[in-house]
């Protein structure tokens, strides 16, 4: 996946950074909520049914944050194929969520800052190197 952003009109929210549709944003969001709620971590089955709520469209959340949605139910609906190839693959990718092959469980994880961090990194030293 790539992040491309303007530094000079950077978003206040982070997945506005990562995601690139409105929709993808509000998904993600919903989702580490979710996780937040039961302590950062859930199972494999605990995602699947997240994703078939979404697919059949009974996700019902008061949650948003955008103006036009504050305080109302609004339902949400996402392909769970989408689901899983455009949200939930580039979260494990990047290091948001991490997946626990031997327990069966994603966890939130904080290794998308360390490789950001990393990518400061590299670009400081690319910075330094001599010129050929």
């Amino acid at each position: 996946m790539v992040i491309l952003f303007d530094r000079f009109n950077l978003p206040d929210d982070i997945y506005e950074i990562i995601f690139a549709t409105e929709q993808q944003t509000i998904v993600a969001k919903l989702l580490v909520d979710m996780m937040k709620e039961k302590g950062g971590e859930i199972t494999k089955t605990e995602m699947s049914f997240f994703a078939t709520k979404l697919h059949e469209g009974d996700f019902i959340t008061t949650k948003l944050e955008n103006p036009k949605y504050k305080g109302k139910k609004v339902k949400i609906s996402y392909n769970k194929r989408q689901f899983y190839d455009r949200i939930l693959t580039p979260m494990k990718s990047m290091g948001v969520i991490d997946y626990d092959l031997y327990k069966k469980t994603y966890r939130t994880s904080d290794k998308f800052n360390k490789e950001m961090i990393r990518v400061g990194l590299m670009w400081l030293q690319e910075l330094r190197k001599a010129p050929p």
